[in-house]
């Protein structure tokens, strides 16, 4: 991982406003005004005179991971989960960011396995995944060619949106006399246009005027074509007045502006702010991020049901294969791909970009960092991509040194469309006879030389998945204590089938195929005959044998013993023989149709030395019982160890 981060203030982050009366802690006060730097020095001085609250220690290690003091970050974060266990999600991810600025993956991977519950098994996955591609720099792949756009200036400009022959976007730099906002010491944002050129690149930037004038902030715009309305976030205000809630703080709404001026609130709450939103014009869905009680962590990304942009519904959470303890902002949907940007633990730097695919059931695969030919070691957001002649190209938002001010917005261009390609596998594991769902049964992914390329085990409900970069063929085995193993191979061809719906593993449990039986343990297969002194398997017979080989298959370690009895008619010594020679032929078949040596620990003819009735040499019975005595039997020997 990169160690060098740029000291800055993310802008994404302060939109809003706090009015504060007296404060008793002036480092309270300067850590809401974002002033981190006057913080830290305050905050030092009053743990000299008292204690900090766990509140203000908290707060100080937040202003040192913001001015980039990550090693007293980290310590004050270590210090605070070692003395209080219910420490929240969201300064966990950044204990983990402020250590994996200063050490190694292997001591964040370390609190990853202490400290579980702190993450749900989404996100576990997911930072799982991403540790892997970054160590083999299997993101990477792509080679990005990116420019920084002429429009940018000494101040923050950031993202950018499509809008016909142009893009929008939002700026800090001076206009007028606009006010200036303290904690960016720049003028109130304003939302901006700029002409593309052939190359790309973005030029001639102005203020945009088809957005209704404020004195306050006007951002992060998107454009609808369908809609023909611009969306955009703006602070809550009344005229030249802004609003605050009872804690006196202001907040961000969104709202939209159609072709003809016409300006509505689509979001606005004085206790919330809304941001970055993305309008999805195939569904009608409205995506915004937001900080809403009872998310995964800081800002999450959210969606609302839209009737020709109207809201129609409440905020639906994307959940915790995209939403972490850290931020999500930013989102664009292109080709059934979701790109976005988040703050977690397991990223290059700062933001970076991630891109997950939308499942024909809109769940999510997991998010996939975009890696270093897009990402830095700085703050990377505000994604968006479209088609060209030569494949790909769009715009992103980065304060990356060299720049030309807080935030730039830089130009790219791809030949192919950025994420990896990757195999997610769902599917369910259930008893094959009571079709009851098996909990806790151990799935294993195989590559072609069956080495283990991923474990995992069954939920409460028996479902599991997978999710691996894309190779031609893989295997999958599932078993269980007392179960038998699924094992089949997985190739190309199995990909449409398998991206629709779940792969049903059916398992049989070992009571299940085995009865008692003349005081044994045998297999429960139908009973069958040879014909009169033949030893010849009929294909009657072999259907039978083949459900054995079955068994067998789902039971790799099964011992039997193979035993085959005759009746008392004909002579002692034939009927020895003859049951002989017809154990010997159930074990040849067996053998030849895949069943190992090691699965058959012996094949015997009993003759007529074990009836199961009276009819013995000289006594007079019906053919029927007679045949009771005629029959084969296959035990089970090491029945303990399998279940």
């Amino acid at each position: 991982m990169k160690t060098k981060f740029k000291h800055i203030i993310p802008l994404f982050l302060i939109f809003s406003i706090f009015s504060f009366g007296q404060k008793d802690s002036k480092g309270d006060y300067y850590f809401f005004e974002y002033a981190y730097k006057n913080a830290i020095q305050e905050y030092n001085k009053e743990a000299i005179k008292k204690r900090l609250t766990p509140q203000q220690s908290l707060n100080l290690a937040d202003s040192y991971l913001k001015t980039g003091a990550y090693k007293k970050a980290a310590e004050i974060y270590s210090n605070s989960y070692e003395k209080d266990s219910t420490l929240s999600s969201t300064y966990f991810n950044k204990m983990l960011q402020s250590i994996s600025r200063i050490d190694s993956i292997d001591k964040v991977k370390a609190y990853l396995e202490n400290s579980k519950n702190y993450l749900s098994r989404e996100q576990l996955e997911n930072a799982e995944f991403n540790f892997e591609l970054l160590e083999k720099n299997q993101n990477g792949h792509l080679d990005f060619y990116v420019f920084n756009c002429y429009l940018n200036s000494p101040q923050a400009d950031f993202s950018p949106a499509f809008y016909k022959d142009q893009i929008l976007f939002t700026s800090g730099r001076p206009k007028g006399k606009r006010e200036i906002y303290e904690p960016s010491g720049e003028a109130y944002l304003d939302i901006y246009s700029g002409i593309i050129q052939p190359d790309g690149d973005v030029t001639v930037p102005k203020s945009f005027s088809k957005i209704p004038n404020s004195s306050f902030h006007k951002a992060t715009p998107f454009y609808s074509e369908k809609l023909d309305d611009i969306i955009y976030m703006l602070s809550n205000a009344n005229g030249d007045d802004l609003l605050f809630d009872s804690n006196g703080k202001n907040t961000l709404a969104i709202g939209k502006v159609n072709d003809k001026g016409r300006f509505e609130y689509l979001l606005r709450d004085l206790s919330t702010s809304f941001y970055y939103p993305f309008y999805e014009e195939a569904t009608g869905k409205l995506y915004f991020s937001a900080n809403f009680s009872g998310g995964y962590g800081g800002t999450d990304i959210y969606y609302v049901y839209t009737n020709s942009g109207q809201i129609m519904s409440a905020p639906v959470n994307l959940g915790p294969r995209i939403n972490s303890p850290g931020n999500e902002i930013a989102p664009f949907i292109f080709q059934g791909s979701l790109y976005f940007s988040s703050d977690i633990f397991y990223g290059i730097g700062g933001m970076d970009i991630y891109t997950s695919n939308i499942e024909s059931d809109d769940s999510f695969s997991i998010p996939i960092n975009l890696g270093e030919g897009i990402n830095s070691s700085y703050d990377d957001f505000g994604f968006i991509i479209k088609n060209d002649a030569n494949g790909f190209s769009g715009y992103f938002s980065s304060n990356r040194e060299g720049g030309k001010g807080k935030d730039d917005i830089y130009g790219y261009k791809v030949s192919e469309k950025p994420g990896l390609k990757t195999i997610a596998i769902k599917g369910t594991v259930a008893n094959s006879a009571s079709r009851i769902n098996i909990e806790n049964a151990k799935i294993v992914l195989l590559d072609e030389n069956e080495e283990v390329l991923k474990e995992t085990n069954t939920d409460e409900n028996g479902n599991f998945q997978f999710e691996i970069p894309y190779r031609k063929s893989y295997a999958i085995k599932a078993s269980k204590k007392g179960h038998g193993i699924f094992f089949k191979t997985f190739g190309n061809e199995d990909e449409a089938a398998l991206s629709k719906k779940k792969l049903a593993i059916e398992l049989p449990f070992i009571q299940d195929v085995v009865e008692e039986k003349e005081g044994k343990t045998v297999l429960k297969i139908r009973k069958f005959y040879f014909n009169a002194g033949s030893s010849q398997l009929t294909p009657d017979i072999k259907s039978v044998l083949d459900n054995v080989v079955a068994i067998v298959g789902n039971f790799p370690e099964i011992k039997l013993k193979i035993e085959s009895h005759t009746s008392s008619r004909g002579s002692d010594s034939k009927n020895l023989e003859l049951s002989t020679n017809r154990a010997k032929a159930i074990q040849r078949y067996l053998m030849e149709k895949g069943v190992s040596q090691n699965n058959i620990d012996e094949a015997i003819g009993y003759g007529e030395s074990m009836l199961v009735n009276q009819c013995k040499n000289g006594v007079f019975c019906l053919e029927f019982l007679h045949n009771q005595n005629d029959r084969s039997l296959i035990s089970v020997l090491n029945l303990d160890a399998l279940n």
